[in-house]
């Protein structure tokens, strides 16, 4: 099974349920604040696993550089 970028956010998402109990059980502010570093974690975790657009560039920037150590 492969952890693709929606399943980890996801799975990340899970951890509401706790925060949300304990919002309403023990204490409210300390629940919403639980909830929002939730949600900005599981942002997180979509976002770096999530692929980028020219990809990491570390191919192009070894072969450019090794050019100009030989030119030089």
């Amino acid at each position: 099974m492969e952890l693709t970028p929606r399943r980890a956010g996801t799975v990340a998402l899970v951890a509401l349920l706790p925060a949300i109990v304990f919002g309403v059980t023990k204490n409210p502010l300390a629940g919403v604040v639980t909830a929002i570093n939730v949600l900005i974690i599981s942002t997180v975790i979509y976002l770096l696993m999530s692929p980028t657009e020219g990809g990491h560039g570390h191919e192009s920037d070894h072969d450019s550089d090794h050019e100009h150590e030989h030119a030089a």
